[in-house]
């Protein structure tokens, strides 16, 4: 069993569905509203663990009537909290319009997730003692560059989902051993991603793409009936960190097919597939 410690973000996704998504300044009507738990982190964290990881998640939320159903989901999926502070004022929040293709826009709030600005000595315990630290970009990209930083002086890969794209330091990408981008970060990161061992690109549908010391080859997606792309990535990217010990093609086969599952569901954290639920589904 992997273990991983994630370093990241965590929000209540706010979601309204339409039929169409509306046009600058335009008001269109809406068909449905759900208040889902969400955040890239914590996402990634779920999907790590529902695959089978064991997860140490380290994040904060706020002192909100959203902090305690964000601090439940993660529980009730196994997550470990312990590393989950609060801290006075709003929690993340993601504002989240899915049309009827299933396609989204999406506007995040960072609240609390902006505060996780220093780790504790425990929070880098738990980084120095996993096999794969995870991370994104919706907290402070100082801390994440810290939390990289002291993974790689452990021994432990670190596993960059550079997510809102940004530029970042030459020394944040010295400290990537994997990166995963869909293919418009890709493109806007560019040259920068040559630096890192091992790249994953997601391309939807279509599946995904590897390059790496022993090679580059592509995976298909499966065909699915598909009803929100929220958090499919992230769900690709939980269960390719926990399957990553058994090698990129392994890895990679797990995550496109859990990707794929994800999207046949409304909402993030909910639409996360279990374990057993992503063996059925296995090419």
């Amino acid at each position: 069993m992997a273990r991983i410690a994630v370093v990241g973000s965590i929000n209540m996704d706010l979601v309204t569905t339409t039929a169409r998504r509306p046009q600058p300044g335009e008001t269109v009507l809406g068909s449905g509203f759900e208040s889902v738990p969400g955040g890239k982190g914590s996402n990634q964290a779920i999907a790590a663990s529902r695959a089978g990881a064991e997860v140490e998640f380290v994040g904060a939320v706020g002192d909100d009537v959203f902090a305690g159903e964000l601090r439940q989901v993660l529980a009730e999926a196994g997550v470990g909290i312990g590393r989950l502070r609060s801290l006075a004022g709003p929690s993340g929040v993601a504002s989240i319009v899915v049309d009827s293709s299933g396609e989204n826009s999406i506007i995040v709030v960072g609240g609390a997730n902006a505060g996780l600005s220093e780790l504790s000595t425990a929070d880098l315990r738990a980084i120095a003692e996993a096999d794969v630290l995870l991370c994104q970009l919706e907290i402070p990209v100082a801390t994440v560059l810290t939390a990289a930083r002291h993974a790689r002086a452990h021994g432990t890969t670190v596993l960059l989902n550079p997510s809102p794209a940004q530029d970042l330091p030459t020394e944040m990408w010295a400290a990537v051993d994997i990166a995963i981008v869909n293919e418009g970060e890709a493109r806007r990161l560019g040259a920068v991603l040559e630096a890192v061992p091992h790249l994953v690109v997601t391309r939807g549908a279509a599946g995904a793409r590897y390059r790496g010391p022993g090679g580059e080859f592509s995976h298909p997606g499966i065909a699915v009936r598909v009803v929100d792309t929220t958090g499919a990535g992230d769900t690709f990217t939980g269960v390719l960190a926990a399957h990553w010990h058994e090698g990129p093609q392994t890895a990679l086969t797990w995550a496109c097919t859990a990707g794929a599952l994800a999207t046949t569901k409304l909402g993030a954290s909910v639409a996360i597939p279990s374990r057993a639920e992503i063996e059925r589904a296995l090419p």
